[in-house]
């Protein structure tokens, strides 16, 4: 249970959230584990949960605060409202952006800042932990060339420049990505990022892993009331969700990629869960992919600061914060979106 920003996020699972006064009451096998005053939240957010009471979704409809649904895995799947809600407001305020070129690639800026922030700290990260495994010299020169990406972002007036620039620093990070892979190097080759579909065991993980984040983002950007399909940086397409897409471009690097690289390294995973297809495709065999979700599900639970609140949390958690922050920079409570800068 943490409380950020005036939501209430409940992510332990088997909680049983009830009203008692003007109080919502965290319950765990009818033992009372935490209250807090409704007029202090303006959402209440719940993972994989058992249930909440008639009273409670009917007190926050009352008081206009968002009581959210969502599974284990962070996938959406309700929220009860009143009959008005400021979602309404917020996303007609998102739609305007979005059609806003000038307002469209301020958002998209930072989001692709962030992006390339973090996989330029994945590369000096390697170089400083494994100076006499890698060719330092060599992951110094690509940082430094994201780090020059990061100046020519900060300077973008366009979404056609700016998409050129984040794939030629896209292209430059994946060229040290198969460096970074330390064990099983005779069965975990990367020469490239492909995908639909993955012809390699590395590409057919990042794939899953990316999907799960989206998955993610997703959820937690309908949690606070923003369209996940109406994006900045990621034009529209019927079915596409595009912010979405936006927002795990910030996390690409430091949620799926160093989450792929720490199960080969570890050796959690092995060539033989995998198979190709006679067509040269490669998935993931299905006791393999119950292992991947499981070390995802710990990943999750890893604890750290996060970088603009100072807050600790957890790293499933930070998708949910991201969606917060932007909602509030919508809403003009803050001045832009602070993008995820991991260090």
């Amino acid at each position: 249970m943490k409380r950020l920003l005036n939501t209430l996020y409940v992510t332990t699972p088997d909680r049983y959230l009830s009203l008692d006064g003007e109080n919502v009451v965290i319950l765990e096998k009818s033992q009372e584990v935490g209250r807090i005053p409704l007029h202090n939240l303006e959402g209440i957010v719940t993972f994989g949960y058992t249930g909440a009471s008639p009273a409670l979704m009917g007190a926050c409809a009352q008081r206009n605060i968002g009581l959210t649904f969502m599974s284990g895995n962070g996938r959406f799947v309700a929220r009860v409202t009143g009959e008005f809600y400021g979602n309404v407001t917020l996303r007609k305020e998102q739609y305007r952006r979005s059609e806003n070129s000038i307002e469209r690639i301020k958002i998209a800026r930072n989001c692709i800042s962030g992006k390339v922030y973090n996989c330029r700290w994945i590369l000096e990260r390697a170089a400083r932990d494994y100076p006499l495994r890698l060719d330092t010299e060599k992951l110094k020169r690509k940082s430094a060339f994201l780090a020059e990406s990061l100046q020519k972002i900060r300077k973008c007036g366009d979404s056609a420049t700016l998409r050129g620039i984040e794939g030629e620093a896209a292209s430059v990070y994946f060229s040290c990505f198969d460096d970074m892979i330390l064990q099983q190097k005779d069965d975990f080759q990367f020469k490239g990022r492909n995908r639909r579909p993955p012809v390699d065991e590395v590409n057919a993980m990042l794939s899953f892993a990316y999907t799960l984040l989206t998955s993610m983002c997703a959820g937690a950007l309908e949690a606070v009331g923003l369209d996940p399909y109406v994006g900045f940086f990621h034009t529209d397409k019927p079915g596409r969700k595009s912010l979405a897409l936006d927002m795990v471009e910030e996390f690409r690097g430091v949620m799926a990629d160093r989450f792929v690289l720490t199960l080969i390294n570890k050796k959690v995973v092995n060539k033989q869960g995998f198979f190709r297809k006679e067509n040269g495709v490669v998935i993931m065999k299905d006791e393999m992919r119950k292992i991947f979700l499981a070390a995802w599900q710990t990943k999750k639970q890893e604890m750290i600061t996060h970088p603009f609140l100072g807050e600790k949390m957890e790293w499933g958690m930070v998708p949910y914060v991201q969606a917060m922050l932007l909602a509030r920079y919508l809403r003009e409570d803050l001045d832009e979106y602070p993008p995820f800068f991991w260090k």
